[in-house]
């Protein structure tokens, strides 16, 4: 039985086509891929412009490339880290001690119930609560009657 080399190169060809194809598609997608990850980890045109030139230029070395060189954490991510560390700061500024001997009391209290220190004053004009700091009530506007406290 005769070997027939025209219809086997037909197929090596048509194979080499289609890895051809498939590489091109991997390669095209590397480098959207690439664009659409530098886009959401930096907003530096340079950086984004970089970046997708070496995966153009280098393919899979580039990607590897830009894999260790690439922000650690996306936009979003880092959005969201700092909504946390302010949230935490805010939280942490708003507990509520007594600066003599730092038990925790309710926001609208005039004394510490733990060491009875003045914690806040009350208006004699309005009678609306106002703190130690302030010299005029920010409700109504009389001058304060208590005493000035100092900063340690």
């Amino acid at each position: 039985m005769p070997f027939d080399l025209g219809g086997l190169a037909t197929v090596l060809q048509l194979f080499l086509a289609f890895f051809g194809a498939y590489l091109l598609a991997v390669w095209i997608s590397l480098i959207i891929w690439t664009f659409r990850d530098i886009r959401a980890r930096s907003r530096d045109l340079f950086a984004q412009l970089v970046s997708v030139l070496m995966v153009v230029f280098f393919n899979v070395p580039g990607i590897l490339l830009y894999f260790l060189l690439r922000p650690r954490e996306t936009l979003g991510e880092q959005y969201e880290r700092e909504l946390a560390e302010e949230a935490l700061l805010q939280d942490i500024e708003e507990k509520h001690v007594c600066p003599a001997c730092q038990q925790k009391v309710q926001p609208d209290f005039l004394f510490c119930p733990n060491c009875h220190t003045r914690l806040k004053h009350r208006c004699d004009n309005c009678h609306r609560i106002t703190s130690l700091h302030w010299n005029i009530c920010p409700y109504c506007g009389a001058p304060s009657t208590a005493p000035p406290t100092t900063n340690p």
